[in-house]
């Protein structure tokens, strides 16, 4: 599966976009939105959507998140959609937070459960999402960017060498392979 496009384009977009680029803006706007609205596709149960839907949700997050480009500096290409998926997580969560303060609603879930389960989920289960997501933010940068890009978003290992900026197809499938292993570690000391 492929992943936005030319990443090596990436860096410039943001660089140009940081200097008030429109057109750049809305290249990276272009880039991420499908990545990003299928990686949220089933993330925000049926309960919690009302005025905003979850393509709503994406589209809101890419926009705030290219608002605030000063704010993030990417040392790797695959850096961005790492952080935009970071946004895109914790606005899920806050929105689910937001229904549930609703009044006459039934208590939703702070973790987004998924009507259909994401590849993340079909592996290891819903349980299991919450260890992961911790075992995630303890691996290094650059490994966590490749797990995301493999795991999550789909990427071919020649793309995942050049987000990561390894030598390599076979480097970045090194880095993947190394990175599961020790998320696999941390979700046995974990679990």
């Amino acid at each position: 599966m492929s992943g936005g496009g030319d990443l090596a384009s990436t860096a410039t977009l943001l660089v140009r976009a940081r200097a008030g680029d429109g057109a750049a803006r809305d290249a990276l706007f272009e880039r991420f939105l499908p990545l990003l609205a299928r990686w949220a596709h089933g993330r925000l149960p049926r309960a919690a959507r009302g005025a905003m839907d979850t393509q709503d949700l994406v589209q809101t997050t890419l926009l705030r998140a290219l608002a605030r480009l000063d704010d993030f500096e990417p040392e790797r290409e695959g850096a961005f959609l790492a952080y935009l998926r970071r946004i895109l997580l914790n606005a899920l969560r806050d929105e689910l937070r937001r229904v549930a303060r609703r009044p006459g609603q039934e208590p939703l879930e702070v973790e987004p459960p998924a009507a259909a389960a994401s590849a993340v989920e079909l592996a290891i289960g819903r349980e299991a999402l919450e260890r992961y997501e911790a075992a995630l933010e303890r691996l290094d940068e650059r490994p966590r960017e490749a797990v995301l890009l493999r795991i999550e978003f789909g990427y071919g290992y020649r793309e995942i060498a050049e987000a990561i900026g390894a030598p390599s197809a076979d480097a970045a499938r090194m880095v993947v392979q190394r990175a599961l292993v020790h998320l696999g570690e941390a979700l046995g000391r974990d679990g």
